[in-house]
């Protein structure tokens, strides 16, 4: 029992790690899939001027392949955590933005198999969120997985 939190933690954080990894490579493929679907979904949130729009609907899927990289990689994993803990703070709190104004709008997350806002999907973004600020405190990098082999 000595051992639990040794061990445990840093399986749970790889695991939270790749979790992220697969979340992120999935929406920044959707999104780049479809860079135009996605000017519109982040428009539709009516929250940034027109020119900020396109510039984010370029960039950001690109940015979520980098962190999915990262992740993936194990490198630069507590930069990647904070940018991604950002990101999902940004998501959580345009969502409640748009919830309470009452908006009938599409997600954006996955491109086109987005479905339209609603509670859970804040409460998804705040589970991505918590999970990315456990990677970003507790990540040991690959070395969890030979954990269990030191500990024996």
């Amino acid at each position: 029992m000595r051992n639990f939190h040794r061990i445990i933690v840093p399986l749970c954080s790889l695991a939270c790690r790749l979790i992220l990894a697969i979340i992120f490579y999935y929406a920044g493929i959707e999104k780049i899939a479809d860079p135009g679907e996605f000017a519109v979904a982040i428009y539709n949130y009516q929250l940034l001027p027109d020119l900020a729009v396109n510039v984010l609907a370029v960039i950001l899927p690109w940015l979520e392949i980098i962190i999915a990289t990262c992740f993936v990689a194990g490198f630069y994993v507590r930069g990647a955590a904070l940018i991604s803990s950002a990101l999902f703070l940004t998501f959580a709190t345009a969502l409640t933005i748009n919830l309470v104004r009452g908006l009938d709008i599409s997600c954006g997350c996955f491109g086109a198999a987005s479905g339209n806002i609603n509670w859970f999907y804040l409460g998804r973004d705040l589970s991505l969120l918590f999970m990315s600020i456990f990677v970003m405190i507790y990540d040991r990098g690959w070395r969890a997985v030979f954990i269990l082999r030191s500990t024996k």
